[in-house]
């Protein structure tokens, strides 16, 4: 399969979003297994450890929406 990235890059941001949005549902629906590097695997394990230890650091949401619409 070829893509033309010229094509994706001149798209507005809106519509570069909704094929990342398209694309990540897709990955998401999918069984085939995700091979994470080990730093990946490592930032997995440390923020993991984080959330244990302090709950309270964890945003629902609506926040991480506030936070990033501003």
């Amino acid at each position: 399969m070829s893509i033309d990235l010229t094509d994706l890059r001149n798209l507005p941001v809106s519509e570069k979003l909704r094929i990342v949005e398209l694309l990540w549902d897709d990955i998401g629906a999918s069984n085939a297994p995700i091979v994470l590097q080990p730093w990946q695997r490592d930032e997995a394990q440390l923020r993991t450890a984080e959330l244990k230890a302090d709950p309270a650091i964890a945003i629902d949401r609506d926040e991480l929406w506030r936070r990033v619409n501003g």
